[in-house]
């Protein structure tokens, strides 16, 4: 039998541990960000297996890392943790400057669904917008998260956009006028 147990039981009642043995409901709202950070990364997990794109990889890849680091930061419940900065912010709004770049102004809604990877980054957006709500309601009840989390998500979540523009097969258009 194997030494390494992934299953501890510690759940089986309804709890799970954030950092520093801290136990808490599953329900409770921090779990819920945590959760949707997660749900999100495996969402850009997805994409990158779909792309090729070795520039886009490395962009989804270290959203990835940086999602592992806002994850510890939100699991510390003292605050103690600072890991998304503003030059984690700003770095997302230089790649959404290049990503933009020669992409056709917005004259109609974008209607998701216009490739594969298209699809998948518009998924993504509408997680880590879920996520950003979540975080929300957490600030208000946690005052020691830093606002550099919430600007974080907004400006992922801005990214992703656009990457889902310029992912966006030729040959399919779904738009509806503005």
């Amino acid at each position: 039998m194997s030494e390494f147990r992934i299953y501890t039981r510690g759940g089986d009642g309804g709890e799970t541990s954030l950092l520093y043995g801290v136990r808490v409901l599953k329900s409770d709202l921090r779990i819920e960000v945590i959760g949707t950070i997660d749900e999100l990364s495996a969402v850009l997990g997805i994409t990158r297996t779909i792309e090729s794109d070795k520039h886009f990889c490395d962009i989804i890849c270290r959203i990835q890392k940086e999602l592992i680091n806002f994850l510890s930061e939100v699991a510390a419940p003292d605050g103690s943790r600072c890991y998304i900065t503003q030059e984690n912010v700003n770095r997302i709004e230089l790649d959404i400057d290049e990503s933009g770049d020669g992409l056709p102004r917005l004259t109609e809604f974008v209607i998701a669904g216009e490739g594969k990877v298209s699809a998948f980054l518009h998924l993504a957006r509408t997680i880590c917008r879920r996520a950003e709500r979540r975080l929300v309601e957490l600030k208000q009840i946690d005052q020691k998260l830093s606002p550099t989390l919430l600007m974080y998500l907004n400006r992922l979540s801005d990214l992703l956009f656009v990457l889902s523009r310029s992912k966006k097969s030729n040959n399919v258009s779904a738009q509806y006028p503005l």
